[in-house]
């Protein structure tokens, strides 16, 4: 089993940039697919990128495609998601996840981690 701390969330401007970061936990972390999630009130939850387990795919979501970049640093069991040209509907809660590639892409993972709030102001 892998355990998910998520950190890197706050308040910046909009045009801003953020860095999430996701440390793991567990020996299973480098065969897991990673991915971000997130969840604005009132909003379903929303799939934002996903990265293989040894980081050559990635996907991304229409919306945060050539802003957001995911990555992985296997040897540190760390999961990134760099923010940029952050823009007001970015608000959200940020949570990761892991599971397998396709799961993962339908929006569907096996673990998740605590949340951290990210909110872009006007």
């Amino acid at each position: 089993q892998v355990q998910l701390a998520d950190s890197g969330g706050g308040l910046v401007q909009a045009g801003g940039s953020l860095r999430l970061s996701c440390a793991a936990s567990g020996r299973a972390f480098t065969t897991s697919a990673m991915g971000w999630f997130r969840q604005a009130p009132g909003k379903e939850r929303e799939l934002v990128a996903v990265i293989s387990g040894n980081g050559v795919l990635t996907s991304y979501a229409e919306s945060v495609k050539d802003r957001f970049t995911i990555s992985r640093d296997n040897a540190k069991n760390t999961v990134y998601l760099q923010m940029n040209s952050l823009k007001p509907e970015d608000t959200a809660v940020y949570y990761c996840a892991g599971g397998t590639y396709s799961r993962l892409r339908r929006g569907q993972c096996d673990y998740w981690g605590q949340g951290t709030q990210v909110t872009v102001s006007s």
